[in-house]
């Protein structure tokens, strides 16, 4: 940089320092402004008081019209959308998970619907079952993506329905030991 660029920078900062900082508008100013513009068609004209305009009282109402529909608009959007609910860390559920949730609350109400089978020799092995269908769940949330995980689940809840059905007809009948 050559001092005769730092002098003129520092000129020209000097000049800037110097404006004011705020500007009166002339007394005129808007007259001439609305002199310059085209005239308005069906449309009342602006009424100038010193530095203000005031706009007609009709074309001051005729945008709140629009804004005021969209707002309403986005505000019942809001009331009825599924995710209002949804805190923002909670992750969308995947396909598989979303299957998986549906499989399980089909297992749940066939196990309701099956007869109450409390044979005591049968319930270690359902017990052990119950638990390998919550760590395929566990690991489901983990790896979402993991479509063999679903299969898992499916036969784990298949054994778990016939082990029970086999349990309450054990009951039944007496067969316990």
């Amino acid at each position: 940089m050559s001092t005769h660029e730092h002098d003129s920078d520092h000129d020209l900062l000097a000049r800037l320092r110097a404006l004011p900082n705020e500007r009166d508008v002339p007394a005129d100013g808007w007259a001439r402004l609305s002199a310059r513009l085209p005239p308005r068609e069906a449309q009342a004209a602006p009424v100038t008081t010193g530095n203000v305009v005031a706009l007609p009282v009709r074309s001051r109402r005729r945008w709140w019209l629009p804004v005021g529909a969209a707002l309403a608009a986005s505000l019942a959007l809001y009331a009825v959308a599924p995710w209002r609910h949804a805190q923002p860390d909670t992750p969308v559920p995947s396909a598989l998970q979303l299957q998986a949730a549906a499989m399980t609350e089909q297992y749940q109400q066939a196990v309701a619907a099956l007869p109450d089978g409390r044979a005591p020799e049968w319930q270690p092995a359902l017990h052990e079952l119950d638990e390998s269908a919550a760590q395929i769940r566990a690991a489901l949330a983990q790896d979402p993506r993991a479509p063999h995980l679903l299969g898992q689940l499916k036969r784990t809840y298949t054994l778990r329905l016939e082990l029970t059905r086999q349990a309450a007809y054990a009951a039944e009948s007496g067969l316990t030991t």
